[in-house]
């Protein structure tokens, strides 16, 4: 089965670590595709911060 995984930075955790995290728990035939996008977001005072997303399109592994 086909799973997607999404990522995104928060205000105490990179999207990248935890992703990285997640793919080192994989095998490296179940990894499908990985896609990076980010965006700017600003804050209440006005400030603006960049968040990445990372979406890990893999495939999980069949329990039998």
């Amino acid at each position: 089965m086909i799973q997607v995984k999404e990522f995104l930075d928060t205000d105490t955790v990179f999207a990248e670590k935890r992703a990285n995290e997640f793919l080192a728990e994989l095998d490296e035939d179940q990894v499908v595709n990985i896609c990076y996008g980010s965006m700017i977001k600003t804050g209440t005072s006005g400030n603006t911060y960049q968040r990445s997303t990372i979406l890990i399109v893999y495939k999980q592994k069949s329990e039998k």
